[in-house]
Order: C-alpha cells, then structure tokens, then sequence
C-alpha cells in the first residue's frame, strides 16, 4: 500500500494496514539528531517515513525584501509582506515582529493590487518535477498555503490586527477574502497545468493557551469565508482540506467543519486540546492528525512516551480518521533515541 493510498482510505474513515505517519522536526533538532546517528545520507522523512510531500506558492504582497542588520546572533529583514522581522541564528524559535509596512487601510488598498496572480508566485519548473516524481513514488501530495488570520497578522501586526477585528472588521475580511482569492488563483493554476494534489493544507494559527484568539462567532463573520473559498477550489474536485492550527483550537470546531475542512492538525496538547473527547464528538466527520505530546518524547521517563501514544493511539485511530504527529514539530529536546522510540511505538499501537 503506498502512502497516498494509505492516507486517502484514512481520511475517509476507513481502516487499513497502520496509521499514516508523519511530522516536522525543528532544523535544530536535525542537527542535533545527526550527531546522534541520524545518516547524513538521510532526511529524517526518508529514515522514519514520513509519508506527505507538500507543494505550494507565493501568495505575499511580493515587496522587495532586504537584510538590514546582521550579527553573529541574528538577522533583521523585510518580508515580502512589507514586515520587518529578527530571526536567531542557531536556534529554532519564532521570529521577532519589529515593524510593518501596512499599518493602515489606506496603505492596505495602495498595496493590494500587489495580490493579482502573475506567473512569478510559482517556481513552476521545479514544483512540477517535484510532484511529479513524488507522486511517482506514491507520497500523499498537498498543496499547502498560509493565508488568513496569520498572514494578516504578520503583514500588519498581532495588535492592529485584532483590534481592527472589532473597530474596522470590514478592513480585516477584505485582507482575508483577497489572501484567499489569490490562494485559490494559484491552486487553480497547479492543477490546471497538471500538477496533482490529495489535499490542501491550509496553515492559519487560531488559538493561543485555552482559548481561541477570537470567539467562533467572530470567525464565521470575519475568517471563515476566506477559508471556506479555499476549500470549496479544492472540495469542488472531490479534494480533502487540511487546517493546521497552533494553538486552542476546540471551541472553534463546528465552525471549522461548516468551512469544510476534513482533518485538523497537530492539536496541541499544551494548549488545552482534547483528541480522544474530539474524536468521540467529531469522529464521524473529522480527521484528526497529531495530538501526541513533545514533552512526553522529551521526557527522561521513558514511560512518559509509552503511556503518551498507548491511551491516544489505539482509540484514536478506530474506524479510520487518525494520523500520527505531534502536537506541534519536535524540539531540540528530543534525542534521536527517544524519537526512534517515539515512531517504534506508533508502529506497535498503529497496526490494525
């Protein structure tokens, strides 16, 4: 059975030889486990099997981006998205937001003629060899982008974006609906010059620590039809949608399931998130892909990790609908001999 056999029968809720498998190791963590026995000759995909290959675009404003400062600890640049940014060198964290280009709505509408589909959003010789050769060899192939909530918030900041959800809600959807019509500008343009895909992933962080950043109401009104446009590009071919969403993400779920998406992932345990309740309520129309904890992976009893995917697994995976992950990428913390376990293990609980 090859990966995108098993993956497609999973998200249809049906039972095959063993959950899929899959996962995102910091580039820290790659390090580190090459020092530990990881092949130089090996990508931790090929040696542990990780079973999707992801495609995608460029669906920023295409500003001109440059290096600003420079030291042996970090580099400060402007985004293609007009934001200036502090990246660490030699670690793996999320990057310092400094400063933004688009601060108002009358900057926005300056800017947005940028968001007009060209043939330059896609490295489109590399991308078709890529997924050809991938599909070839039987990977389950998405197209992945990183519109809406996230996106906004980067272009213009965390704050003004969240406070413009409320006092210019208006100014805030119509970055979301023009992100997601760019999105579905490209996606229609892959597929309409012969790339194939299995599903789209949509990448758009939702939540912080128990809570949503905003009330499902607030979503439905603002959010969800720019996702909702993406995943009907994608379900009107008989597509699957993923959502990857850090973060709390429960109480936002009906609404998530009205915007069509099929699986969520990676359903972080840190932040409050519930696979085995999720499962029992939503089982029979969602997916779910992740929830295994990385403080468990990391921890120095070894009876962590074991207790961690023998209770979740084995009920997760029942009646199809389950794919292995984390509940977010695995840190630096994780030795290559605990995660040799951790993938040991999901194949000792995930065989039917």
């Amino acid at each position: 059975m090859t990966s995108r056999e098993r993956i497609a029968l999973i998200l249809q809720h049906k039972e095959v030889d063993r959950v899929p498998i899959h996962d995102s190791p910091w580039g820290t963590t790659v390090a580190r486990w090459r020092k530990e026995g990881l092949p130089e000759d090996q990508s931790p995909a090929s040696y542990f099997g990780f079973e999707f290959r992801g495609f995608g675009g460029n669906n920023s404003l295409q500003m001109p981006t440059k290096v600003i400062e420079e030291t042996e600890e970090y580099v400060i640049a402007t985004t293609s998205d007009g934001a200036t940014r502090r990246n660490w060198k030699g670690s793996t964290t999320t990057p310092e937001l400094i400063d933004f280009a688009i601060t108002t709505r009358e900057i926005w509408e300056e800017h947005k003629p940028r968001m007009a589909m060209n043939e330059s959003r896609v490295d489109w010789e590399n991308q078709q060899k890529a997924n050809h050769t991938a599909r070839e060899a039987g990977y389950f192939c998405t197209l992945n982008f990183a519109p809406g909530f996230t996106k906004v918030c980067d272009m213009v900041g965390p704050e003004r974006t969240l406070i413009a959800m409320i006092e210019d809600p208006d100014w805030v959807k119509d970055m979301f609906m023009t992100d997601a019509r760019v999105c579905v500008a490209i996606a229609e343009e892959m597929m309409g010059r012969g790339m194939q895909f299995d599903a789209g992933w949509v990448f758009d962080d939702l939540g912080f620590k128990h809570k949503s950043f905003f009330s499902p109401a607030l979503y439905r009104e603002l959010l969800m039809p720019a996702h909702k446009l993406i995943c009907d590009c994608f379900k009107s071919r008989g597509i699957p949608m993923i959502l990857h969403t850090c973060g709390y993400s429960m109480e936002l779920v009906p609404a998530l399931i009205e915007a069509g998406f099929n699986c969520l992932q990676p359903l972080e345990v840190k932040a409050g998130n519930d696979l085995l309740a999720l499962k029992k309520k939503y089982g029979d129309i969602l997916s779910f892909m992740g929830s295994i904890d990385v403080r468990a992976m990391a921890s120095s009893d070894p009876d962590d990790i074991v207790r961690e995917i023998s209770t979740k697994i084995p009920i997760a995976k029942q009646g199809g609908g389950y794919i292995y992950h984390s509940d977010h990428s695995v840190p630096d913390n994780v030795s290559f001999e605990q995660y040799c376990r951790v993938i040991e293990l999901v194949h000792e609980y995930g065989t039917y």
